[in-house]
């Protein structure tokens, strides 16, 4: 097939980036392209258009590709639930929840089968699949069934361009031990190199390119500068930094950090807003006084529950929030805010802030939804769109308003005047009304300058395939797509 695969020196090195830049390049030169990641580990997942699940990354990128996100995109994820199972999702469906050891021994023959069926699909309907790897290529521990790096190349027979982050250092170890340590027959697959994540003047890399072009015997294809985007990340490691304001009074945004943190790209757009500054909370001592707090998804709302009590996180968030103080929920963060929570194991204590309780299925809910500000929520009636993933359904005990209206269903509350909001609704702050609606109810109470709409900086796909094409030898890329050898 055509194609090639994107593989890294380690985890974060920026394979999605890369893959994420490609796709819409290729779809900016005509072309029909899909992404591809056999497997994927990661709570940040995407909704598809019919309700199948993959990982966020490859939602993404084919929104870059401009085609529609399938499940053959990405035919496996797993979504941990503690630090010994995860949740498999094969082929957008949930089916089990299993060990690593468990995976190993049991799933292999499944998701190899996965993976075929998933490729041979896309190879029929696309002019170029672009494939990610994930970590690193040469963990010598797991590769005697491994499911995602070159078991993956070799099914798929493309070429293989290895990817390094240059910011974190050690860049040459990095790609010669990589090198080293395959076998020869996939050694033998990496076509080239791109050095990710640069600062400051290329030219004073220039000697290092050398010597690696002239070590490896491989060409260094592009040098990309460590660049600012708005592209969405796939996993925890990904967490941007904290964000200051750029105006000398702004708001402050406190971001509680759970264990298992999931769909952490709700937090995203707050970026977009010079005066809004950005923190992550882990632990009590780091709350301090913000004018909002957002509790963001989480894949195990109990377990990490829990975990904000036993770092007295949980005392100081209701101290603060009865003392006046404005909180966000956005799924499992919606569903701590309850007064009780009930799974299968029974019953458990919430934060008791709004009136209400949550009750866990084993069903999981996945969808995209469209609807409208809730007429008695109190903020500006206008509509919204995002996606829904959870298995809690949260019902009121006491009367509380409704957030939202999604075809007539009342959905998420809105509690003391809208100092506190809950929601399942994925990517709420995304809509940029409803953002500025909330933020400007900040302003108000701070005595600071309402803001219109933060300006959004055009489509950030064209933008990092812009940058991307600038650095990138891309005749040598289409070259290996096609399936043709480079010149030396």
């Amino acid at each position: 097939m055509k194609g090639l695969m994107i593989q890294g020196t380690a985890s974060n090195v920026g394979k999605s980036f890369i893959v994420t830049a490609i796709c819409r390049w290729l779809s900016n030169q005509g072309y029909r392209a899909a992404p591809f990641k056999s497997q994927n580990m990661s709570n940040n997942s995407y909704v598809t258009d019919w309700g199948t699940e993959i990982g966020r990354a490859q939602g993404v990128q084919a929104e870059a590709c401009r085609t529609p996100a399938l499940p053959e995109m990405n035919p496996i994820l797993l979504k941990p639930r503690n630090d010994q199972h995860a949740e498999v999702i094969c082929l957008g469906k949930s089916v089990k929840t299993l060990s690593g050891s468990d995976y190993r021994a049991g799933f292999y023959e499944e998701g190899l089968q996965a993976i075929k069926q998933s490729l041979d699909k896309l190879n029929n309907s696309f002019d170029y699949i672009v494939i990610e790897g994930a970590g690193s290529p040469v963990e010598v521990n797991l590769n005697d069934r491994e499911l995602v790096n070159m078991a993956v190349a070799d099914l798929a027979d493309v070429p293989v361009l290895l990817a390094a982050d240059i910011d974190r250092g050690g860049v040459f170890a990095s790609i010669v031990g990589t090198l080293e340590l395959l076998p020869p027959h996939h050694r033998d697959r990496v076509k080239g190199i791109i050095i990710n994540k640069f600062r400051g003047d290329p030219a004073l890399f220039e000697d290092g390119r050398k010597w690696l072009e002239v070590y490896t015997g491989l060409p260094i294809l592009g040098v990309l500068p460590h660049v600012e985007h708005h592209i969405e990340a796939e996993d925890s490691l990904s967490l941007r930094p904290p964000k200051a304001s750029t105006v000398p009074k702004s708001l402050d945004l406190a971001v509680i950090v759970f264990p298992y943190v999931s769909n952490f790209t709700d937090v995203d757009p707050f970026y977009r807003e010079k005066d809004v500054s950005i923190r992550y909370v882990y632990k009590k001592e780091e709350f301090g006084c913000p004018d909002a707090v957002l509790l963001p998804g989480t894949r195990s709302t109990i377990e990490d529950l829990k975990a904000l009590r036993s770092k007295g996180l949980a005392e100081a968030l209701i101290s603060y929030i009865h003392k006046g103080g404005t909180a966000a929920g956005i799924c499992g963060g919606y569903q701590m805010l309850t007064r009780q929570l009930t799974d299968q194991h029974g019953s458990h204590e919430g934060l008791s802030i709004l009136p209400m309780r949550s009750v866990f299925h084993t069903d999981k809910q996945t969808r995209k939804v469209q609807g409208e500000v809730h007429s008695s929520s109190g903020f500006g009636l206008q509509s919204v769109e995002g996606y829904e993933i959870h298995l809690g359904e949260v019902t009121a005990e006491d009367e509380v308003s409704a957030l939202f209206s999604f075809n007539g269903h009342e959905e998420g509350a809105v509690w003391n005047d809208g100092k506190v909001i809950g929601t399942h609704l994925h990517h709420v702050f995304h809509n940029d009304g409803f953002r500025t609606d909330w933020l400007n109810r900040l302003r108000n109470a701070k005595q600071l300058p309402v803001r219109p709409e933060a300006d959004q900086d055009g489509d950030p796909y064209d933008k990092v395939a812009e940058e991307f094409a600038a650095e990138v030898d891309t005749d040598a890329l289409l070259r290996l797509l096609n399936g043709e050898e480079l010149i030396p």
